[in-house]
């Protein structure tokens, strides 16, 4: 669920364009991967994956592709790579094919986690460059484990994010806002919400589910 904070000292972008729902997704959702991929210097020359293709996922790869980054997915499967290429991603792997971990290994400066369950840490790691950085976003209910080898063999670091400061924030609404960024939505009513949590629970969602508000009783 997505608790949507409003701040006065947050302007909408003077060119922002389409419905209120999308701007409220990007105060909320955006932050959470333009921090990450600000900090740690996604840009021309970089080579980014994003771990998961969902509703977080999307975004990273928009705004990685954005700002100048070589991106690819990483994802169980080649179902959504269609999306994945279309949103601006260069490459698209299926974790579940054995040989992509060895095919990928070192190959990455920053890896974005943005699933929400147990991953294999370590194959991550394998894929990073000299100073590469796995950054997680997704905030798994149980532990995650590492060795502390990878990390130490290769000066890696391994880091977490969440959300941006009041400016942070206000830089990534007009970034999105310059690139025509924003959440890819389902706009479902009330009476299709269990429908649509039966979709959440599938994975069959493109990629944010937004309630009409107007159709509540």
């Amino acid at each position: 669920m997505t608790t949507v904070v409003h701040s006065s000292q947050v302007r909408p972008p003077r060119t922002r364009q389409g419905c209120p729902c999308r701007y409220t997704l990007q105060q909320c959702l955006l932050p959470t991967l333009y921090s990450p991929l600000r900090r740690w210097g996604a840009g021309p020359g970089k080579k980014v994956a994003v771990v998961g293709l969902g509703g977080l996922g999307h975004l990273a790869v928009k705004i990685a592709h954005a700002m100048g980054a070589e991106v690819a997915v990483l994802s169980q499967s080649l179902k959504k790579q269609e999306d994945g290429l279309r949103l601006g991603a260069t490459h698209y792997h299926a974790t579940g094919d054995p040989g992509t971990f060895e095919q990928l290994a070192g190959r990455f400066d920053l890896i974005v986690n943005t699933v929400s369950a147990r991953i294999d840490v370590d194959a991550c790691l394998g894929l990073l460059a000299v100073d590469g950085t796995p950054v997680n976003v997704g905030a798994p209910a149980e532990p995650l484990s590492l060795k502390v080898f990878p990390l130490i063999g290769a000066r890696r670091s391994y880091a977490g994010s969440m959300i941006g400061g009041i400016a942070e924030t206000q830089e990534m609404l007009e970034f999105c806002a310059a690139h025509g960024i924003g959440a890819d939505i389902e706009l479902i009513s009330a009476e299709q919400i269990n429908e649509a949590y039966a979709r959440v629970l599938a994975s069959d969602v493109r990629y944010r589910f937004v309630i009409d508000t107007a159709t509540f009783g």
